[in-house]
C-alpha cells in the first residue's frame, strides 16, 4: 500500500469557504453517491481536500469518515495537500523516464527543497510525479500550470524555475 504523505502547512480555511461548502452539502446530500461529488465541489473551494474539510463532508453526508478519506485517497484527481502557486509536475512515464526524467524530478527536489506530492512553506511552488500525459515525443517533460517543457535535462531546471 502507498504511504500517504499530509502537509506540513497548517490548514487556512476561512468561514465563507467553510458556508460555501456546507450549503453545497446541502443540495449534493439528496443525491445517491454524494461523496464523490462532494468531494470535488470541495475541492473547487479549497483547492485540495484536507482532513478538516473531509470531516465537514462525512459530518453532513453522515457517512464515515473513513469512506470520505477512502475515495479521496483511491481516486487521482484528488489532492491532500494543498498545491502552490506553481505546480511543476514531471512526467514519469516509460518515454520520459528512459531519457532522464527521474534526473529531472530529483533536480526539482534540490532547487525547490520539496518532495514529489508536497508543496513549499511559502505556498509558491508544489511538485508533482505524474505518468504519461501523451507528450513523448517530447520526453522528459516537466509542466508548470499550463506550461509544457519538453527535451529538458536536470540541468535545464533552475533555468527554466527562475522564470517563476
Amino acid at each position: 500500500m502507498a504511504k500517504i504523505k499530509l502537509t506540513k502547512i497548517p490548514f487556512k480555511g476561512t468561514d465563507g469557504q467553510e458556508r460555501e461548502l456546507r450549503a453545497a452539502l446541502a443540495e449534493i446530500k439528496k443525491k445517491k453517491g454524494a461523496v464523490m461529488p462532494a468531494l470535488q465541489r470541495a475541492q473547487e473551494i479549497y483547492g485540495y481536500l484536507p482532513m478538516e474539510v473531509q470531516q465537514i463532508i462525512a459530518e453532513v453526508l453522515e457517512v464515515p469518515a473513513e469512506e470520505v478519506f477512502g475515495v479521496a485517497t483511491f481516486y487521482s484527481q484528488f489532492t491532500l495537500n494543498p498545491r502552490g502557486q506553481y505546480n511543476v509536475s514531471v512526467c514519469l512515464g516509460t518515454a520520459c523516464y528512459v531519457k532522464g526524467a527521474g534526473e529531472v524530478l530529483d533536480a526539482l527536489k534540490i532547487q525547490l527543497g520539496i518532495e514529489a506530492d508536497e508543496c513549499s512553506e511559502d505556498g509558491k511552488f508544489s511538485l508533482n510525479a505524474t505518468r504519461c500525459i501523451g507528450c513523448c515525443g517530447l520526453a522528459p517533460v516537466m509542466t508548470i500550470n499550463d506550461s509544457v517543457f519538453g527535451k529538458i535535462t536536470a540541468d535545464d531546471v533552475e533555468k527554466i524555475l527562475a522564470d517563476y
